[in-house]
């Protein structure tokens, strides 16, 4: 972010204003700040334990202990399951690594020292969200991992699959921005906590991701069959097995453009402005 200039035999840093040098020192601005965030999360591994140990919990409990006595389209539990784990894990650990963690960095002070530097605001959180792209990353893997172990498999092939991860890490990128302008918005970790998480549970279980929305009241099912979450899940579904898609893939891609084009802006905002 400084620059280094010989001034009368002497050395001096002076600072260079980076909002000067267009689209090439924003995305370094991006990478440097991504970057950063990858390297704490990997000496705090810990940070994806937690986040893994959720989804592989729910594995377990769904397909062993609840599998079956839920009747599915196709019969195979494992098959219905695993899209709507992988939408759960990335909706998780995206939202509340995000909300936490923004939080967080208000609080020490970080956000401060990033507001005072002659950089672009938009970079510090734009950074964040590309470095929970590397977190979604690895616990796909691990997810992947054990789907095969309880049976799952890609009846689509190879294209699908990759085209079906790659639609799942864009709505995760998008919901980032959401959870930063939550965190942004709270006062405390703790509160950005409860407010990055209270509303998940509900968002996630009223969709089809673990039962079939057909097993609904009526009045519910008219909310899960237009829920994010059921867009998210029905597309992975069609992608990884077969499945009609329908117009879910549309209005995934319509609802991960939405969420960036208003979230992003709104979080970038709250940052220039924020006082903690």
């Amino acid at each position: 972010m400084t620059t280094t200039t010989a001034i009368g035999g002497a050395e001096s840093a002076v600072a260079t204003d980076r909002r000067t040098g267009g689209f090439g020192w924003w995305a370094s601005d991006v990478w440097q700040i991504a970057v950063r965030n990858v390297k704490h999360i990997v000496r705090s591994p810990e940070l994806i334990m937690y986040a893994l140990f959720q989804p592989v919990m729910f594995i377990l409990l769904f397909n062993f202990v609840f599998g079956g006595a839920i009747k599915v389209p196709g019969g195979d539990y494992a098959q219905f399951l695993m899209p709507g784990i992988f939408v759960q894990m990335v909706l998780f650990g995206s939202v509340a690594g995000m909300t936490s963690g923004v939080a967080q960095d208000m609080q020490r002070g970080l956000m401060d020292r990033f507001r005072s530097m002659p950089m672009y605001r938009s970079p510090v959180l734009a950074g964040r969200t590309v470095s929970e792209l590397a977190r979604s990353l690895v616990a796909i893997v691990v997810m992947v991992v054990a789907g095969l172990l309880i049976g799952f498999r890609f009846e689509t092939g190879l294209l699908p699959a990759v085209a079906g991860f790659a639609l799942l890490l864009l709505f995760g990128y998008a919901l980032t921005w959401l959870a930063a302008f939550i965190g942004m918005s709270v006062k405390s970790p703790e509160a950005a906590q409860s407010a990055g998480t209270i509303w998940l549970f509900p968002f996630s279980f009223i969709s089809s991701a673990f039962v079939p929305s057909t097993s609904m009241p009526g009045w519910l099912r008219v909310y899960a069959d237009h829920s994010p979450m059921t867009v998210a899940v029905d597309s992975l579904r069609a992608l990884f097995t077969g499945s009609d898609p329908g117009t879910s893939i549309l209005q995934l891609l319509g609802w991960s453009i939405g969420l960036i084009v208003v979230f992003a802006p709104l979080a970038t905002w709250k940052f220039a402005r924020a006082q903690r």
